[in-house]
């Protein structure tokens, strides 16, 4: 028998998925708040949500295992499972002294790099043998997604062990050609950092790390990629020049030297992403990719970062793309509004000239 808590939660997550929503946001004295083609709408048909029934809605959705910290007043980062295999990433944090809920659709299909509308060249980044791939951007902005492209193009082509370290797991990865371990921190353990240490025992071929968020996971990071790993990680930052920049700073002056050369080293390339709202629905990638040539490898060794931008702009025959150029390309294609894109430009008067 569903409690009166477990049929709320089931409707609001229904009309989410019949939205098409990609988000669903439950904030007391609101109405439900959901995310479509990254346009926030308040669902004003519905009740006015109380603290009373978030807590109930989160009491359904959060494990037993976690409820003590959330009586602590601790944020929880979890998945969360819904009818046919869809799943959601959950985050239960307080807000003015009270609970509120973020969900995520974490799509039960993982899409290829056409279907995504990502360009060919990311597939050589999973031809690799060992090196680390960068996927940044903004939060919501399909890094995850893309990332789960390009390890399953690895899972079914070649034979590899694959590693996911992931707070929460988000896409669930079928077995093909590879053999896949999926972990969690939190649950399978107790951080990033943990995970990649262990890894090194494992027989690991191929990591994914859902975040390198400090010093322990970035250093793991790059000496599994130097001791014969492909990498795949995510970093919150907007450009390639920004993530190189990022990286280094994380370490003291003195080490600094040292990360430059083992980056310089390691590297094999930097996708920025950044989705846009489609003309007539939908969202569109426009994105940045840098190859780690040698120009880019020594510019990083000699704390050049600044040079990375230029190097991106004169050398698009090595696969490289500026951002502004996919930005003017949607919009001369007539994909992406005009004004939309000019939100998200780099350098204007290099976009308007290509579109002009």
């Amino acid at each position: 028998m569903y409690k009166a808590s477990e049929l709320e939660l089931n409707k609001l997550l229904s009309i989410a998925l019949e939205r098409n929503a990609s988000d669903l946001h439950l904030k007391a004295g609101e109405p439900p708040i959901i995310r479509v083609d990254s346009q926030l709408i308040r669902l004003e048909n519905y009740q006015i949500l109380s603290h009373d029934i978030i807590v109930d809605l989160a009491t359904v959705m959060v494990p037993q295992k976690y409820q003590e910290r959330l009586k602590n007043v601790e944020d929880i980062d979890m998945s969360y499972s819904f009818k046919d295999n869809v799943r959601f990433r959950v985050n239960v944090y307080y807000e003015k002294g009270v609970i509120a809920i973020a969900l995520r659709l974490i799509p039960n299909r993982i899409r290829t790099l056409e279907e995504l509308a990502l360009p060919p060249v990311l597939r050589k980044f999973t031809e690799r043998k060992q090196g680390l791939v960068l996927m940044v951007g903004p939060t919501g902005h399909g890094k995850s997604t893309a990332l789960a492209s390009l390890v399953n193009e690895i899972n079914v082509s070649r034979s590899e062990h694959i590693l996911t370290i992931e707070d929460p797991v988000e896409y669930l990865f079928t077995p093909a050609k590879s053999v896949i371990s999926q972990r969690e921190v939190g649950l399978d353990t107790p951080s990033f950092a943990a995970a990649l240490k262990s890894s090194l025992r494992e027989d690991i071929n191929v990591v994914l790390v859902g975040e390198i968020r400090d010093l322990e996971s970035i250093s793991s990071c790059l000496t599994l990629a130097e001791t014969g790993h492909l990498i795949f990680a995510t970093l919150h930052t907007n450009d390639a020049a920004q993530s190189i920049d990022r990286i280094v700073d994380v370490f003291p002056g003195p080490q600094q030297s040292q990360i430059r050369s083992q980056l310089g080293n390691v590297l094999s390339g930097i996708v920025s992403l950044r989705l846009l709202p489609r003309v007539g629905g939908g969202v569109v990638p426009a994105y940045e990719i840098l190859v780690a040539t040698h120009a880019v490898r020594n510019t990083i060794r000699d704390n050049k970062t600044y040079e990375i931008n230029n190097i991106i702009h004169t050398n698009m025959e090595e696969g490289m793309v500026p951002l502004d150029k996919t930005l003017a390309l949607l919009v001369k294609q007539g994909v992406v509004d005009l004004e939309v894109a000019q939100n998200y430009v780099l350098d204007n008067d290099y976009f308007l000239s290509l579109i002009s």
